[in-house]
């Protein structure tokens, strides 16, 4: 039991504004770490810490590679989840995140855009339905219901015009302008968040497989904007090499919606959104290396794209990389 939970704090889901859009796009908070595990023991604590770098310049026309319509769009995301087993079938799991930089270059590394701040607050708990541990095996089924709510700002702007560059008789007044949904740190909606989990281990061949899925229902936020569903299926492999060592290898399917607006909302109008251009089918492996000792877990994870759909004209997903560590204990015994 306890190989499980040292190798299962990994980016088992994410949701991140390279997904939704070129120019337009949902901000998201990626997820890392197991919100979407199983459960812990009862009286036992999980903190997690991670770092996650998100870049990318590649633009799809659906699976077509296509004229990019600017330099890049990279994030770089601090992410802090704590778990408690409120008993051996309920666990809690409190998470949020920071980012350090949003940024989007448009071109040569001039003219940046660029936000910071707090992302989501994050409440999950999951509930084991089925375990079983017999003959060196070990089944468990879980699920879990959570909330997201948003704690940064979803309409932060940048400097457009200064007031010194216009002619006299026009306003004195610097003009701003509303940043693009991929730099907003959160997309200001709450949003229900639905969580399946299966897992079995062969102990003696050192062996676990799993499987994860993610939905999350998206409402409308203050602006009258829905940033589209989003639904996940994850198929893990895991194997100890070395006693403290372990490789855990992931093939993700995922897809988002389009993104919704409300009645009377013109998004190319007001936002500058092209809801064509939004919405996405993909596919990942995501390999990752741990190492554990004394309650301490260590680990780093890509993700690399093997397949993307993309609706419209949008910026793909390219390179990813979390490195993190967890650290679980009792409270009692």
């Amino acid at each position: 039991m306890r190989y499980f939970f040292l190798f299962l704090f990994l980016y088992i889901f994410s949701v991140n504004g390279f997904s939704q859009g070129c120019c337009s796009g949902g901000a998201g908070s990626p997820i890392v770490g197991s919100a979407s595990s199983g459960v812990l023991q009862e009286y036992q604590m999980e903190l997690s810490f991670n770092y996650q770098a998100n870049k990318s310049h590649q633009f799809l026309s659906g699976n077509v590679q296509s004229n990019s319509l600017f330099e890049s769009l990279k994030t770089d995301y601090l992410f802090l989840r704590t778990d408690y087993g409120i008993s051996e079938k309920l666990t809690l799991s409190i998470a949020s995140g920071y980012y350090i930089r949003k940024e989007l270059i448009e071109s040569d590394n001039v003219d940046t855009i660029s936000s910071s701040g707090l992302s989501d607050l994050i409440i999950f708990p999951r509930y084991s339905v089925y375990s079983v541990n017999n003959d060196f095996k070990r089944t468990e089924i879980a699920l879990g219901i959570g909330i997201k709510i948003p704690l940064g700002s979803h309409m932060d702007s940048s400097l457009t015009l200064l007031a010194s560059s216009f002619a006299p008789g026009f306003p004195e007044n610097d003009i701003y302008s509303l940043n693009p949904p991929s730099l907003q740190t959160t997309n200001g909606s709450h949003d229900f968040m639905f969580h399946s989990f299966f897992y079995r281990n062969y102990q003696k061949n050192k062996l676990s497989l799993f499987i994860s899925t993610l939905y999350i229902k998206k409402s409308f936020n203050s602006l009258g904007i829905n940033f589209g569903n989003y639904s996940s299926i994850g198929f893990f492999v895991s194997k100890i090499f070395v006693r403290k060592w372990m490789i855990t290898t992931q093939i993700k399917a995922e897809k988002i919606g389009k993104i919704k607006s409300a009645q009377n909302i013109d998004l190319n109008g007001f936002y500058n959104i092209d809801p064509i251009s939004t919405g996405s089918k993909k596919w990942f492996c995501i390999p990752q290396i741990s190492y554990s000792s004394n309650g301490l877990t260590f680990f780093a994870t890509g993700e690399i794209p093997i397949y993307q759909y993309l609706n419209g004209t949008q910026i793909g997903s390219e390179n990813q990389f979390t490195l993190g560590i967890n650290y679980r204990f009792l409270l009692k015994k």
